[in-house]
């Protein structure tokens, strides 16, 4: 699933579950929203993706490309070391800024239901 937010600056990408393969019917779409939306940063949260293989590399990385070109930035927020590595081994690395603080927050409940807590993967020291 991903959901975009938007504010006057700020395109927000919400990243959960596989970026991969199976997900791909979805990525022209969303990159023509986020590229229509033209902000001049991009943050993509990716505290809740459970795997990436190179299809979703692929994915960000022409995100990040079509920000660039348009003298825009992309930060990663909430990637684990695997992620990057995907994206090293890419050679894409440099497209993106990597958050390194973020801390990925537990969701909670909006309204008086029962929390529940989600999968989270472990992040670097």
């Amino acid at each position: 699933m991903i959901e975009i937010a938007t504010s006057s600056t700020t395109t927000t990408l919400v990243i959960a579950g596989d970026l991969d393969l199976a997900e791909r019917e979805q990525f022209p779409e969303i990159t023509a929203r986020v590229v229509g939306l033209r902000r001049q940063l991009l943050v993509i949260d990716m505290c809740r993706v459970t795997f990436m293989d190179s299809t979703g590399a692929a994915f960000l990385i022409s995100l990040a490309d079509s920000g660039r070109k348009r003298g825009g930035a992309t930060v990663l927020r909430g990637a684990d070391e695997r992620d990057l590595f995907v994206l090293e081994v890419c050679g894409a690395l440099d497209l993106f800024r990597v958050d390194a603080d973020h801390r990925c927050e537990q969701t909670a409940p909006s309204s008086g239901a029962t929390p529940i807590t989600l999968p989270q993967r472990p992040r670097p020291a």
